[in-house]
C-alpha cells in the first residue's frame, strides 16, 4: 500500500492541466513534505505507468526537464510543446506563465 504523501503526491500530479506544469518541489510541499522533491521524482520513476501519471508536465524549480538527452529529455519536450507550452533558447519554461500550484484541497 502506498504511503499518505505517495498518495497525496499522485493526486496533485493526477490534477496538472494540459499546458501548464508543476515543479518537484512544488509538488513535494503540496502535499506536506518541502523536502520531499527528490521523493516526488522517485514516485514518478516508479508510479507514472501504473498509475497513468501526466509525468511530462512535472520539471525542475528551474523550469528545465531534468531528464537526460535520449532518456526521455526529447519525449518530454515534445509532449510539453504538443500542449502549447513554450521553451525559450535555453530550453526553459517560463514559470511565471506555465507554473501550476494545486488547489488548497488538494494540500497536506
Amino acid at each position: 500500500m502506498p504511503s499518505p504523501f505517495t498518495l497525496k503526491v499522485i493526486a496533485i500530479i493526477n490534477q496538472i492541466p494540459p499546458g501548464k506544469v508543476s515543479t518537484y518541489g512544488v509538488i513535494a510541499q503540496c502535499a506536506g513534505n518541502h523536502r520531499g522533491a527528490r521523493e516526488v521524482t522517485r514516485i514518478l520513476h516508479s508510479s507514472s505507468d501504473k498509475y497513468n501519471l501526466p509525468w511530462h508536465r512535472v520539471v525542475n524549480r528551474l523550469g528545465k526537464i531534468s531528464l537526460k538527452p535520449f532518456s526521455g529529455y526529447e519525449e518530454q519536450k515534445q509532449l510539453l510543446k504538443e500542449e502549447g507550452i513554450y521553451f525559450d533558447e535555453n530550453d526553459k519554461i517560463d514559470l511565471e506563465s506555465y507554473l501550476w500550484w494545486p488547489d488548497q484541497s488538494l494540500q497536506a
